[in-house]
C-alpha cells in the first residue's frame, strides 16, 4: 500500500513541515526533528550503531524542498545538509513516531552532554569533523 501525501507545506516562521496524507492523517514535523532524523549516510551511518548524533540544530531552517520523482522530498537545510532524501513513507513514519523518537534524541543528547543550541559547549566532540562526509555526495 503506497502512502501519498495530497499535500506538503513549509511554515518558515515556524519552522514546520506541515504533511497531509491520503489516508486523512495529518503531522506537523520541525525543521530540526527532520534534520536530526535525516535519512542520509551522513547522519545514519551504513549500519547499526554508526549514526552520528546530530547536535546544534534547534534553529535550523529549511531554504528549500524539492520533489524526487513521485515518490520523496528533499530538504535544503540552513546549516549546509541536503543529501537526505525522505520518502513519503519515511515521512510519515517519522509522524507517526514522532513523541517516542524526539523523546529519544532529547535522551541522547543529555547522555552525551550535547545541546540542541548551536556552540553550545558539550557540542564541540561532535562538530570537530566540521559535519565529516562520507563521499556519498
Amino acid at each position: 500500500m503506497s502512502i501519498t501525501p495530497t499535500s506538503i507545506t513549509l511554515h518558515s516562521t515556524s519552522r514546520v513541515l506541515e504533511i497531509e496524507y491520503d489516508d486523512g492523517q495529518s503531522f506537523r514535523l520541525p525543521f530540526e526533528f527532520l534534520r536530526v532524523y535525516s535519512p542520509s549516510a551522513e547522519v545514519r551511518g551504513h549500519g547499526p550503531g554508526q549514526e552520528t548524533l546530530q547536535v546544534g540544530k534547534k534553529d535550523v531552517t529549511i531554504a528549500a524542498l524539492e520533489p524526487v520523482g513521485n515518490y520523496a522530498v528533499q530538504p535544503y537545510f540552513s546549516d549546509g545538509h541536503s543529501s537526505g532524501i525522505y520518502s513519503f513513507e519515511y515521512l510519515h513514519e517519522l509522524g507517526v513516531n514522532q513523541g517516542r523518537l524526539w523523546a529519544e534524541y532529547l535522551a541522547a543528547l543529555e547522555v552525551e552532554g550535547a545541546s540542541r543550541e548551536a556552540g553550545a559547549a558539550g557540542n564541540g566532540a561532535f562538530e570537530a569533523g566540521g559535519g565529516a562526509r562520507c563521499g556519498h555526495h
